[in-house]
């Protein structure tokens, strides 16, 4: 167990005061949480402290190497006034899983979520009171080391912040057009793709602008796996379709809890990888039933249509599928309290 030592800011900042325009990321928290790891300490000096800049060198290795990991998960405000994570174990968990492929010394998952739900309590007037509104906790990882050279850093911080969210659908959901990519690729066998690192990011942002200049909300890769920073998901003929975390897709935690729900309801669920033509031949067929993604801000996007090379097919009519709009209405109603949590997911933090 960590012993988080807890340092107040003495100028607290002025709380949104319209919760409907609080966007993306965009505003912070008073604080934030700072652990260092030292080859001849471990990880240690956990602390709370002001939300701050870093001070950084020039030659530090994460800016030459980006060696880094993150995460991202939420805290939501209750009808009661309880405050509560969803699944933070996955997250801290992850994050190991992230920390082995990239050379980083694990954080066990125990004082991962100690970190959060320390930091949650301790900025708990930040979590948003509106409906749909969360706030959203980024945890991160960098190499400290000073020097060139390619290896891994002996040096690194774990850090906490928060940015109080807006719904992801100010007005409904709205399903989106997905662009097929055909000449970029996001992850191949034995790269990063199952990890939460910067470098999988920063890969992708040239598809993401081309789609978004043609119009369209995503990007699909070809190797049919995720669609812009989530999994996604095909109901084909009363089947649902997901590849398989394997190496090159992130085991998301939400995937995981819609996979538990979709099971639990009757469906059969195959993890296997299935050609886009195939797809897009279900879609022509009138087979393919829905489309969805899967990932923490926005837990399901519906998908209207789907474009590749100039094929075009189009999905439920424009419409969100009951099925989408029953799995994001079952785990939204679980994360804000208003559904029973009958699987374990909810981790209570303290009463705002």
């Amino acid at each position: 167990m960590l012993d988080i030592q807890i340092t107040k800011t003495t100028s607290p900042k002025a709380k949104p005061a319209d919760e409907s325009k609080l966007g993306f990321g965009k505003i912070f928290t008073d604080h934030m949480f700072v652990m260092d790891y030292a080859p001849d300490k471990g990880w240690h000096d956990a602390r709370i402290v002001p939300y701050q800049p870093f001070p950084l060198d020039p030659a530090c290795v994460i800016f030459h190497y980006a060696q880094e990991i993150f995460e991202g998960l939420k805290a939501y405000r209750t009808a009661d006034n309880t405050i509560q994570l969803f699944r933070p174990d996955c997250n801290g968990q992850r994050m190991q899983d992230s920390a082995d492929r990239m050379c980083i010394p694990k954080i066990p998952v125990e004082d991962f979520v100690q970190a959060v739900k320390t930091l949650v309590e301790v900025d708990k007037d930040w979590v948003p009171h509106s409906d749909g509104a969360s706030l959203y906790i980024r945890p991160f990882v960098f190499a400290t080391d000073v020097g060139m050279g390619v290896h891994a850093s002996r040096n690194y911080t774990f850090c906490v912040i928060c940015a109080p969210s807006g719904a992801y659908y100010a007005e409904g959901i709205d399903p989106v057009r997905i662009y097929v990519e055909d000449e970029y690729i996001r992850a191949a066998p034995g790269l990063t793709g199952f990890t939460k690192c910067g470098g999988n990011y920063a890969a992708s942002i040239k598809a993401g602008e081309m789609a978004e200049q043609q119009g369209f909300a995503q990007v699909l890769w070809l190797y049919v796996e995720e669609v812009g920073s989530m999994n996604i998901m095909f109901k084909i003929d009363g089947k649902i379709y997901t590849a398989p975390c394997t190496g090159t897709v992130l085991p998301g935690v939400t995937r995981r809890s819609i996979i538990e729900l979709l099971k639990d309801w009757g469906y059969e669920v195959c993890e296997e990888h299935v050609a886009i033509a195939d797809i897009m031949k279900a879609g022509h067929d009138g087979k393919l039933e829905e489309v969805f993604g899967t990932g923490t801000a926005a837990v399901v996007s519906p998908v209207k249509e789907l474009d590749w090379k100039g094929d075009k097919v189009f999905i439920s009519g424009g419409k969100i599928g009951e099925l989408t709009q029953k799995l994001y209405d079952t785990l939204t109603g679980i994360q804000w309290g208003k559904l029973p949590d009958t699987k374990g997911w909810i981790v209570p933090v303290c009463k705002g």
